[in-house]
C-alpha cells in the first residue's frame, strides 16, 4: 500500500465571546480597522495602538506596503472590521510573525476564520496561504447593532454551498477536477447538512438575534474547517463567486461582498436548474440586498463569464457552460422585470 500524501490542515482561531470592554491588552498594538467600523465600537474595545492603518484597496503591493511599514516596536495586530481589514492584518501578521486578534463588527464574511488574504490582481480574487488570526474576538451586542445589510451577510458564505456543491459534482461528471479535487461524498454531505441550517436560521441571523447569529458564526467555522480539511474550497466556493468576482469590475469595488455574492447565489442556481425559492427566502431574511447590481452589467457579466474563468484559471463549473438559455434563467432569477 502507498503511503499517503502527507498534509497540512489549517486551524481555526480561538473563539471567544465577550464584551469588548473586558478586553485587556497591554502589548504595543497595530491597528488595521476602517473608520465606520472603529466607531461603531462606541469605545468599547481600549487597546495601545501605536500605529494603524485603514485599507481601502485589496493589492499584494498594498498589503505588503502596510507590513513593511509597522514599527519594530508593535507586538501584536488587531485587526477590527469586514473583510478589508483583516484580510491586510493577516498577511502582515504572517510576513512580520506577530500574533493576530480579529474583532468583526459583523457577520459579513468568512474572512475573519479562513487561513489566507484575498487579493485581487488583474481584475480577479485570489488567495495568499497566511495562516488564519490566532483569535477571534465576538462582542454579540457589536454585531447586533451593524446594519441590516451586513449584520449577517456572511450568510452568503454557506448559502453559496447550493452552487459550489453542484458545480463541484458537475466538474467531476465532466472529468475536470484535478486528483487534489476529486468529488468526495462525505464532505457534500457535510456541506450540504451546512446548507440546509443556513436556510433554516436566516431569519433569526437577519433579525439580529443572539441565537441566529451564533448559529451563523458555528456555520461559518464549520465550512471553513470543513475547506481546511480537504485542502480545497470546491463545496462553498463556485460559479457563484465567479460572478462576484467578475461583476465587481463593472460594478465598481464599493459593494459588500453580500450585494456581489447574493445575486450571483440566485443567477447562477437558475442556470444550473435548480430551485431557488427557498434560497431567494434565506437571502432576503438575513438582509441581503438583490438589487445593487445593474441589470446591464450582470447580463454582460454572465455573457463573457466563461471567458473570465477561463483566463484567470478557475476552477470548472458552470461559468464555463453558460449559453443563452442558461443565461436567460440567471437573469430571470434576479433581474426579472
Amino acid at each position: 500500500m502507498s503511503p499517503l500524501p502527507m498534509r497540512r490542515v489549517d486551524p481555526l482561531p480561538s473563539i471567544e465571546e465577550r464584551s469588548l470592554r473586558s478586553v485587556r491588552e497591554s502589548r504595543p498594538v497595530a491597528l488595521f480597522t476602517h473608520p465606520a467600523a472603529w466607531d461603531a465600537l462606541g469605545g468599547a474595545l481600549d487597546l495601545p495602538v501605536v500605529w494603524r492603518a485603514e485599507p481601502d484597496e485589496a493589492t499584494e503591493d498594498a498589503f505588503r506596503s502596510f507590513a513593511r511599514d509597522i514599527p519594530g516596536e508593535v507586538r501584536a495586530i488587531y485587526a477590527v472590521g469586514g473583510g478589508l481589514p483583516v484580510d491586510a492584518a493577516k498577511l502582515a501578521a504572517h510576513l512580520r510573525g506577530l500574533p493576530l486578534v480579529a474583532v468583526p463588527t459583523a457577520l459579513s464574511v468568512d474572512a475573519h476564520l479562513t487561513p489566507a488574504s484575498g487579493i485581487r490582481r488583474d481584475g480577479c480574487v485570489f488567495y495568499i496561504p497566511t495562516g488564519a488570526p490566532r483569535r477571534l474576538i465576538v462582542d454579540w451586542e457589536v454585531i447586533a447593532a451593524a446594519p441590516p445589510w451586513v449584520r449577517a451577510a456572511g450568510l452568503g458564505d454557506v448559502l453559496s454551498i447550493a452552487t459550489g456543491l453542484w458545480d463541484w459534482q458537475f466538474a467531476e461528471e465532466r472529468g475536470r477536477n484535478p486528483a487534489r479535487e476529486a468529488w468526495q461524498p462525505w464532505a457534500a454531505a457535510v456541506a450540504g447538512s451546512l446548507l440546509e441550517e443556513a436556510v433554516r436560521i436566516a431569519p433569526s441571523a437577519g433579525a439580529g438575534e443572539h441565537l441566529g447569529l451564533s448559529r451563523l458564526l458555528d456555520l461559518l467555522a464549520m465550512e471553513v474547517q470543513l475547506c481546511n480539511l480537504i485542502g480545497h474550497s470546491r463545496p462553498e466556493e463556485g460559479s457563484e463567486h465567479v460572478f462576484a468576482y467578475s461583476v465587481e469590475n463593472l460594478t465598481g469595488h464599493g459593494l459588500p461582498h453580500g450585494d456581489l455574492v447574493g445575486p450571483g447565489i440566485l443567477a447562477l442556481a437558475a442556470a444550473q436548474g435548480q430551485e431557488t425559492g427557498a434560497l431567494r427566502e434565506a437571502l432576503l431574511a438575513s438582509g441581503a440586498r438583490l438589487d445593487r447590481i445593474p441589470a446591464e452589467d450582470a447580463r454582460r457579466t454572465l455573457e463573457t463569464l466563461g471567458a473570465y474563468a477561463d483566463r484567470h484559471g478557475l476552477p470548472y463549473s458552470m461559468a464555463f457552460d453558460l449559453d443563452p438559455d442558461r443565461i436567460a434563467r440567471a437573469m430571470s432569477a434576479c433581474w426579472s422585470d
